[in-house]
């Protein structure tokens, strides 16, 4: 009986078995035509689900027996949750379709719910892939909480509630640097532990290098490959250096190698480090011909489907910006997963797609027959009900054929799931998505090109087609370099190196041709973050420094008053960061010689820790060290936090030996723009200092100064920038 309780498990109704002779009538409509049976020669045959039947005098079998029967593979342990869905809807038949529907709905609703209350209510930061929020902190601006644990934590448990409510998958690029980040500083500042180890490292540069090689290690333990150098090259890193390099290679290399090693304990083969990655598309062993090259190009100028992608999450962006209550996000998230569950429930029910089982039934698990024979499974359910890694693992590598209709049907409604999901309050990202919109319409292609040729299916293989749609499609987020490493190493076959390489190329020129920017720009340019690219506008050369810098200027005594620093300190409309130094401010705010620039978290510092000089004693206290500074950073305290009192206001402040005494500066009238931008972008600077000809300040440049400036419709155009 041990052997019936097997069987019985993957059957689709395992519990269903009505009195003798009874008929059963299968979903669509038809009558089961094997009713159950006594048989004369004393075995008894029982009609399992609608996959096969399980005749009791013949238990003992070998293994390749039951494998031939169909019995599908075992689930795997990291899907048991996503399979919950197809188990529960699959033991409801005979309660009708409505109670399916009803009861997918409310799985899908209520996963999601669950992560967007983490997101919304409790970390905001962690909505979408992360992916805009890294690059804007590599590039130089501070994202408030990016880097957090709390921040790790709701993006972890998020993702998991969105894979199994049927949204995207997410990215392991934000993770990857929230823990770079923390094991950089050696503590945690949430739980409130100092381990006292690389103190050297609390600073802006170094935990930006840090943050740059997480982001890479993520990229890699995707894949299994270090591949996640030429990502951060590309897409992450906005200062870059040779030491980074190797750096940033050696972080990659030792995430392959612990994933790897994972792998190999969980698969129960310990020491077996040939694991492909949590992200793999199989094997790819399908050849090109020379004249395909020119209709992957065509495939490729199709990637215009990708700056429609933009276009249209780019006006949803913007409706979702006056969504801001978190009440409202969480239904909206809700809404997307039951509109996703209605979709695919209707889709799958009129889909007329049944494929035969294969005679050695190989296919991966689920093999979903809904509303087919006996026999057969239904493409349309495998492609839902499946994760989107599978479905485009199936897309590229199954045999068989899928029906037109039901690739052009798929195409169509996840590219608008996709496109509305992406912006949600939970945490998702857009790259797999990607990747299986572009394989079904590219093996959709592969099918008409086979179609119209007497020998097509020689020479047009669907799977190879699916292949060149998914690159195609990633021309979304417009990289090239990263992306054909990254598809090489997914699919394992290096031949198709040159094609992938050429269909992005025309994907990007395309896509450029009709949206300037890609989709992670187009959010943070829509969050008006002073992100700057890596040129200058076009038409920017005949503006100077004197055009864009802020003055009048702030600056500070070498030896200040402790009340006017903490004025200075105190004024919300004075939000610079650096001050100028200079020899003495005179009474009628005329220009003073430049000595140096001083931080706000610096001045935040010498308050904190009462570095005054009386005004008649001159007396100090101890000499501050650079461990001060360190164990302050990165969450320097408010300025209203810190308690000055009435005589220590009346107190001086020697700046000298704290602040930089050679800044950079530019002269106000012979620098340009682009000049100034090159030495922002060139040096990671956040203050430029303007000075006349006798080296005294007349204005500041920051980022926000030269961010808000950008080459629109009407040439140069300025724009208002968040105050982040």
């Amino acid at each position: 009986m041990a052997n019936i309780t097997k069987k019985v498990s993957w059957s689709s109704r395992g519990d269903e078995s009505g009195p003798a002779g009874e008929e059963t009538p299968l979903l669509n409509g038809s009558e089961q035509s094997r009713p159950l049976t006594q048989m004369s020669s004393g075995s008894t045959k029982f009609q399992i689900g609608r996959l096969s039947t399980v005749d009791l005098e013949e238990e003992i079998t070998t293994e390749e027996q039951e494998s031939a029967r169909g019995r599908p593979k075992e689930i795997p342990h990291n899907e048991k949750l996503l399979s919950l869905k197809y188990e529960i809807v699959k033991f409801t038949e005979a309660g009708g379709l409505s109670i399916s529907l009803i009861l997918w709905v409310v799985l899908n609703c209520v996963f999601v719910m669950l992560g967007a209350i983490m997101v919304a209510f409790f970390e905001p930061i962690a909505a979408g892939s992360g992916i805009p929020q890294i690059k804007c902190y590599l590039n130089g601006v501070k994202i408030p909480r990016v880097v957090r644990l709390k921040t790790l934590l709701v993006k972890v448990l998020g993702v998991i509630c969105s894979v199994v409510g049927g949204l995207a998958e997410g990215p392991m690029i934000h993770s990857g640097a929230v823990v770079a980040a923390g094991v950089s500083q050696g503590r945690s500042t949430s739980l409130k532990r100092d381990f006292k180890i690389f103190e050297y490292f609390r600073r802006d540069t170094e935990k930006r290098d840090f943050v740059s090689a997480g982001a890479a290690a993520g990229v890699s333990a995707a894949f299994g490959a270090p591949v996640g150098v030429l990502f951060s090259l590309e897409e992450g890193a906005s200062f870059w250096n040779q030491m980074l390099t190797w750096r940033i290679f050696f972080a990659s290399m030792i995430s392959t190698f612990t994933l790897n090693f994972i792998l190999s304990i969980y698969h129960n083969k310990p020491g077996d480090l040939s694991n492909p990655g949590l992200i793999n598309f199989g094997r790819f062993e399908s050849e090109y011909n020379l004249y395909e090259i020119p209709l992957f190009m065509g495939m490729g100028a199709l990637g215009m489907l990708g700056a429609l992608f933009n276009v249209l999450n780019y006006w949803l962006t913007i409706f979702r910006i006056y969504v801001h209550r978190p009440c409202l996000q969480v239904m909206e998230a809700m809404l997307v997963a039951a509109v996703t569950a209605t979709v695919a429930f209707i889709m799958i029910y009129f889909s007329t797609d049944c494929q035969p089982l294969g005679p050695d039934h190989n296919e991966e698990y689920p093999l979903q027959q809904l509303f087919c024979a006996d026999g057969e499974y239904n493409s349309m359910a495998t492609a839902f009900f499946n994760t989107p890694e599978r479905s485009v693992r199936s897309l590229l590598h199954n045999p068989r054929t899928y029906n037109a209709l039901t690739l052009g049907l798929f195409t169509l409604t996840y590219f608008f799931l996709a496109c509305w999901t992406y912006g949600l309050s939970v945490s998702a990202g857009v790259f797999i998505p990607s990747l299986l919109i572009g394989a079904a319409w590219g093996r959709l292609c592969g099918i008409l090109l086979a179609s119209t040729t007497p020998n097509g299916l020689t020479w047009a293989d669907p799977g190879k087609y699916a292949l060149i749609g998914a690159a195609a499609q990633l021309g979304i987020v417009r990289m090239t370099l990263s992306l054909t490493v990254i598809m090489v190493e997914a699919t394992g076959n290096v031949t198709y190196g040159l094609p992938i390489m050429l269909v992005l190329m025309t994907a990007k020129i395309v896509g450029d041709y009709f949206q300037e920017q890609g989709l992670y720009d187009i959010h943070i340019k829509l969050q008006s973050v002073p992100f700057l690219h890596w040129e200058a506008p076009a038409t920017s050369h005949w503006l100077t420094a004197r055009e864009v810098m802020s003055s009048p200027v702030t600056c500070l005594n070498r030896i200040e008053k402790v009340g006017t620093i903490v004025d200075i300190l105190s004024n919300t409309s004075t939000n610079h960061n650096g001050f100028p130094v200079v020899a003495q401010v005179s009474a009628d705010d005329e220009p003073a010689k430049l000595c140096g620039l001083i931080l706000r978290s610096q001045l935040i510092v010498l308050l904190k820790h009462k570095f005054v000089e009386l005004a008649r004693s001159r007396l100090s206290q101890r000499k501050l060290q650079l461990k001060d500074f360190r164990d302050a950073y990165p969450r320097f305290p408010p300025i209203q936090s810190i308690h000055v009192s009435q005589d220590e206001r009346e107190c001086m402040m020697d700046l000298t030996e704290f602040m930089n005494p050679t800044p950079y500066t530019v002269p106000q009238q012979e620098t340009s723009l682009p000049r100034v931008f090159k030495l922002f972008r060139a040096l990671g600077l956040r203050h430029l200092v303007v000075v006349d000809d006798a080296n005294r300040v007349v204005g500041l440049v920051t980022r926000k100064d030269l961010a808000r400036y950008h080459l629109g419709k009407h040439g140069l155009e300025e724009l208002q920038l968040a105050q982040t």
